[in-house]
């Protein structure tokens, strides 16, 4: 929620910037026209006559700013709602101001940064008029601004800095311009990491941009897991396509109700946490653990503070700087009158002692009077006052004692007054110590916190690095174990298989090497009985008569009818399968 405070100080700065005379007056027109296009950004329904209204004794000459602060409460900013843009009210407000104020060709950040760093320091500013920024919220821009572009901060560097620019308290809107675009972050620095590292400040502080990143989401439809671009801010956690932020695809609202919590791996996913709301709840799976961590702790920070009722933890963390601010100033206000009590009482004092002085000095001018007055009647009345002589003596050596004394005194109270100005001078330098071990007892806080989380961390991964190396361990001797009992039973089998592969093959010799005889054999029947017949029909001449043939029947082949009947063959397999399983045996 935009507070009417931080649009007043934009409204401030296009006011100022139409009093070209610095009077803190400007004409009725170019109000009238302010005040337009005030509601024209705003959304609000312009109505000319309440102005005139308003404004009807001062028909002539400038307007103050004490007699446009009413209307502007009364008129504008009470009817504002939360709908508008208000980056474009701002820049509406950047755009009367900055051209009078700012050279841009002396800068070497661009119109649009520049912009931004008006808007945080807007943010930053303090809620007085004339705006000012104090040296310690310049200091924080300053240090996020160098965490963001990835610049070490240099403590000496900016001690230098306000040494040589007799920077005192605070500056300007248009002297941190300066700073940042000219004198502190110029030398060295590319200009487009000096953007990158102003427009994420910008996100960061002014759009309560907490956190962004890509993650997993499981959808609710389909279950299926989508990659999504997230973007966190104090009351709802939007998912975009990607990230330029043009097409949300939804947006998971935070309430007092909201609750996150870490699950555990399944579904091919790790890293998954759950967002729980009064009417669903969203799975989402980050890219490891440190990013998963980093999300929970994000997003239940903004549900407690939405529990607590307060705004976004920027907000809340620059009303604890000013707070803190506030109170070191009442201590050194508080210090301040406690040294001016103690100097008066000293100056009370030494006027006591310099009245003392007066009195002995009074007291030794009388006694010497005395003496005078003595010595002159001594001479006339010696015999008959000897008496009064001795007891003149006695008074004497009283008086001189009690002005020992008195010196004595007088020389303890001046002792004790060194001494007490010794105790202010070491007041005032403990006073110094104890500001710089407080700064320091915060920083080495802040590492000392920063080095416990990350020696958690590491613990946490290494102990999950453990578990898992011993998990692989067992599962690789258990696949190892039966991989060599796979490969023993592979080498068993294929020896068997070798073996009997080299019998069939010796078989397969045996049976070649019988039918190749088997067909020499038939060959030289075969040219025998072709020999026969040609003799016998060239030296007979004679035809044999067809005679009737044998009962059995006989076995054709290829060359004829067989030589041998079907039981001759029966007889020849079986005395070659015996002979073959013998061979095999012997084998």
């Amino acid at each position: 929620m935009w507070l009417r405070e931080e649009l007043l100080k934009s409204i401030w700065h296009a006011f100022t910037a139409l009093d070209v005379d610095h009077r803190g007056k400007v004409s009725k027109s170019q109000l009238k026209v302010l005040s337009y296009n005030l509601c024209t950004v705003m959304r609000i329904p312009h109505d000319p006559g309440t102005f005139e209204e308003h404004f009807k004794n001062d028909n002539e000459g400038p307007l103050s700013n004490e007699g446009y602060m009413p209307y502007l409460n009364r008129y504008i900013l009470d009817k504002v709602r939360e709908d508008f843009d208000v980056m474009e009210f701002s820049r509406m407000c950047w755009t009367l101001c900055y051209k009078k104020n700012v050279h841009s060709q002396r800068l070497i950040i661009s119109d649009n940064d520049a912009f931004k760093v008006w808007c945080l320091f807007n943010f930053l500013s303090e809620d007085k008029y004339p705006l000012v920024i104090v040296i310690e919220e310049v200091e924080y821009l300053l240090r996020r601004l160098s965490e963001a572009t990835g610049i070490c901060w240099s403590e000496e560097k900016f001690s230098d800095y306000k040494l040589h620019q007799n920077t005192r308290s605070c500056l300007t809107v248009w002297g941190l311009i300066e700073l940042v675009g000219v004198t502190y972050f110029s030398k060295g620095v590319d200009h487009q990491t000096l953007s990158m590292g102003i427009s994420e400040v910008f996100s960061e502080l002014i759009l309560d941009l907490l956190k962004q990143g890509y993650m997993m989401k499981k959808g609710h439809r389909r279950k299926n897991w989508t990659e999504r671009w997230f973007v966190l801010r104090p009351t709802s956690l939007s998912y975009y396509i990607c990230e330029d932020l043009v097409e949300k695809k939804g947006d998971i609202v935070l309430d007092q109700s909201c609750c996150v919590e870490s699950l555990v791996d399944k579904d091919g996913k790790k890293c998954l946490f759950i967002i729980k709301c009064a009417d669903k709840s969203f799975e989402i799976s980050a890219s490891d653990k440190k990013k998963k961590q980093e999300w929970i702790q994000a997003v239940q920070m903004c549900i407690q503070l939405l529990r607590l009722g307060l705004s976004s933890p920027h907000r809340e963390a620059r009303l604890r700087r000013r707070e803190l601010r506030q109170k070191q100033q009442v201590e050194e206000e508080d210090l301040a009158e406690a040294m001016r009590r103690l100097q008066a009482a000293n100056e009370r004092k030494q006027s006591e002692l310099e009245d003392m002085r007066l009195k002995m000095e009074e007291v030794a001018a009388k006694a010497t009077l005395e003496e005078f007055r003595r010595k002159k009647t001594q001479s006339d009345l010696q015999d008959r006052y000897r008496l009064d002589l001795e007891r003149e003596k006695l008074v004497r050596q009283q008086m001189e004692e009690q002005m020992a004394q008195k010196t004595s005194e007088l020389d303890q109270y001046l002792q004790r007054v060194r001494e007490l100005e010794e105790m202010y001078h070491r007041l005032e330098e403990a006073l110094e110590d104890e500001k710089q071990t407080k700064q320091d007892e915060e920083a080495m806080r802040k590492l000392q916190a920063r080095l416990l989380e990350e020696e958690a961390e590491k613990r946490a991964q290494l102990e999950h690095l453990y578990l898992q190396q011993q998990r692989t361990l067992s599962e690789a001797e258990a696949e190892k174990e039966e991989l060599r009992a796979e490969r023993l039973d592979k080498e068993r089998d294929l020896q068997a298989a070798a073996q009997q592969l080299e019998r069939l093959e010796r078989e397969r010799q045996g049976a070649v090497e019988q039918y190749q005889e088997v067909s020499r054999k038939l060959q030289r029947a075969a040219n025998k009985t072709k020999t026969w017949k040609d003799k016998v029909a060239k030296h007979e001449g004679l035809v044999r008569l067809i005679q009737p043939g044998h009962k059995v029947q006989q076995r054709i082949t290829n060359w004829g009818p067989a030589s041998f009947t079907d039981a001759e063959l029966e007889l020849r397999k079986k005395s070659w399968q015996e002979s073959k399983n013998q061979g095999a045996q012997a084998q």
